[in-house]
């Protein structure tokens, strides 16, 4: 059985983004909640010790997908050089926040 569009782009889907280039220290990580409250994605975003920022984004596949096109860019200070996304499996989350360095 195919599975319509609409029931494709309301799929929940579950992705971790590591992003590296010029993203600490430029307001990266309030625009992605900021982004992901918009789009209506939940999950977390964090720096890392390594100078890269992590998320963890769940939602609405296209929405979800719109939060990864946004990731590319970043905010106006931020310089994007690499997005990883992964597909990950996790419990239903009820917010995007932003959590402490890890």
């Amino acid at each position: 059985m195919e599975r319509s569009a609409e029931a494709v782009s309301h799929a929940v889907i579950t992705h971790r983004l590591v992003i590296r280039g010029r993203v600490q220290g430029v307001g990266y990580r309030a625009s992605m909640v900021e982004q992901a409250r918009r789009l209506d994605v939940r999950g977390w975003v964090r720096n890392r010790r390594d100078g890269s920022v992590e998320a963890l984004a769940q939602g609405a596949d296209d929405a979800v997908r719109a939060l990864i096109d946004w990731a590319h860019q970043g905010p106006p200070a931020a310089r994007v050089d690499e997005v990883r996304v992964s597909q990950e499996s996790a419990e239903p989350l009820a917010a995007f926040t932003q959590r402490a360095t890890a």
